[in-house]
């Protein structure tokens, strides 16, 4: 009983990652209800007074989160790994000190701002009240990414997976709910109905966090670590050590790691507003009209790309779940564990990507009509899909950076493809023979770029071996996939409902790139004895 308790408090790396999957899995999936429901609710116009303020909320949470959890993952996991439990608590502690000060001084400052904001920048006032709706998130995730980056530290991923997965449900019935309550009153209330319901969900994550660690940590440490009362002189001697702020080297070592890495996702969410910006310019250059312009690139961004990321809950998982594995390793200076966690993530990522993108490519069609009722953007999913495999392996690369202690040449190479992505667009988008596919060409060079230079970092830092015959065997099993697959498809008709045939295809072509993955050493049935609560 007691060793299967402590099974529910640390995990290892592969049943660590595997719940992170389910609950990014499920979290993805149920993230396609709002998507299909809220448009229903508030129409196209309303999904845009939501949709204006997410990039201001994004930045301001990357500021506050960006790379704290990730440095309360790495410092957490290596005092565990040094039985220093006392030092996880003050690294807990400084971090949410740290974090509780950023969260109240930019929800103050978004506070000020809102009115300025919705009127000068974005040009539309009614995004005022979205705006307010989502300031009392700031403070709530800055808590909730710190006690998610504790838990993983310390390699228990049960209460961050529990805590989003409820986060999400609540948010999808609350924002919902309220839009319906509020539209009667008009749009722009309707669409802070929406964004309030995500408040409320965020509270309801953090407040799951909150009991899990009263739960498994405070409780736990009372029933099998009992200490005796500190004297009083002893107490009054440490009242900054308890507050977490008597460390400065804690606090040092936080901002030294967090910096880089916050910095590093700033670029991402900059670029992410240029790349709109110079895309929807690029296109008006190109001759093409507003409103397809406008149409063009939400089908991008709001369908394709979602498509395509969803088998990415694999990659973040494995990226979350390896930062305190490598930090714990790296801790014990045990090279040979580090270069086993890597080729087991990389081999994973690209392994159980393959067969995603292998679908996107070949049924490209009957998923974007099933999906969205638009086949028109299957081309566009079907140009990116095979190169969605670099996306997959990123993540894990990316991590590993962060864990060794180089999330600067993780900011540079990020960097680097971000101005590469910005250079395309414009060379390409503003040309009327390529249009929006400049912009779909310029991710996909971002995404091969950036890819190969985390790889290329990480190899030469920890001087992993590549293991290419893996990549030449996943190469085989995916043509041989995609043939079935279209085979399957056009030529064995299982019912007249289109849906039932890509299911259908889809599930034999899974069968068959798992078949052939076995025979291949891809795969082996011990990988499914990793699997949480399959009992030996």
């Amino acid at each position: 009983m007691r060793k299967q308790r402590l099974n529910l408090r640390k995990q290892s790396f592969i049943q660590g990652t595997l719940i992170l999957l389910a609950a990014g899995i499920t979290n993805r999936m149920l993230g396609f209800i709002p998507r299909i429901v809220l448009p229903r609710i508030i129409g196209a116009e309303g999904v845009g007074l939501y949709q204006l303020g997410y990039p201001f909320f994004i930045v301001l949470v990357t500021v506050i989160t960006g790379g704290i959890p990730l440095a309360i993952a790495k410092m957490v996991a290596e005092a565990e790994g040094e039985q220093r439990p006392d030092k996880s608590r003050r690294i807990l502690r400084t971090g949410l000190t740290l974090s509780l000060c950023l969260g109240v001084f930019f929800t103050t400052l978004a506070l000020i701002s809102a009115s300025w904001v919705s009127n000068v920048i974005l040009t539309d006032s009614r995004v005022y009240y979205t705006f307010i709706g989502m300031t009392p998130m700031i403070g709530i995730v800055a808590v909730s990414a710190i006690y998610r980056g504790y838990f993983q530290g310390r390699q228990n991923m049960i209460p961050s997976a529990l805590s989003s997965v409820l986060e999400t449900v609540i948010r999808i019935f609350f924002m919902l709910w309220f839009s319906w309550l509020l539209l009667p009153k008009g749009i722009a209330y309707a669409a802070a109905g929406a964004m309030l319901g995500v408040t409320v969900g965020e509270i309801a994550g953090m407040l799951v966090l909150l009991w899990q660690y009263y739960v498994i940590v405070k409780k736990d440490n009372r029933e099998e670590h009992p200490t005796p009362a500190k004297p009083v002189e002893s107490q009054a001697k440490l009242p900054l050590q308890q507050a977490g702020i008597g460390h400065p080297s804690i606090l040092r070592r936080l901002l030294g790691i967090s910096i880089p890495v916050t910095a590093g996702r700033l670029v991402g969410s900059i670029s992410y507003l240029l790349e709109s910006i110079i895309t929807a310019r690029s296109l008006a250059i190109a001759g093409i009209a507003t409103a397809v312009a406008t149409s063009q690139y939400g089908a991008l961004q709001g369908m394709v790309i979602p498509l395509l990321l969803l088998p990415g809950a694999l990659t973040s998982s494995l990226a979350v779940a390896l930062v305190p594995s490598l930090s714990e390793a790296a801790a014990r200076r045990d090279l040979p564990t580090i270069h086993k966690r890597m080729q087991q993530a990389l081999r994973l990522a690209l392994v159980t990507g393959a067969p995603f993108a292998v679908v996107m490519y070949i049924l490209a069609v009957p998923l974007c009509d099933i999906m969205y009722g638009n086949a028109d953007i299957a081309p566009m999913l079907r140009l990116m899909a095979p190169f969605a495999l670099f996306l997959y392996v990123q993540a894990p690369l990316q991590a590993a950076l962060q864990a060794m202690d180089r999330p600067g040449r993780a900011l540079i190479n990020t960097l680097i493809g971000a101005v590469v992505k910005i250079l395309v667009i414009l060379a390409l988008a503003s040309k009327p023979e390529y249009g929006i596919y400049g912009a779909i060409i310029a991710i996909i060079v971002n995404s091969i770029l950036v890819t190969l230079l985390h790889g290329y970092s990480v190899v030469k830092l920890i001087s992993l071996p590549l293991r290419l015959a893996d990549m030449i065997k996943t190469g085989a099993a995916m043509v041989i996939m995609g043939a079935g697959v279209h085979y399957i498809y056009t030529t064995v008709p299982i019912a007249d409902a289109h849906w039932i045939q890509f299911l259908f295809a889809a599930a034999c072509g899974m069968l068959l790139y798992l078949g052939v993955s076995l025979m291949a050493g891809l795969i082996s049935l011990r990988d499914f004895d990793r699997l949480p609560f399959i009992k030996h």
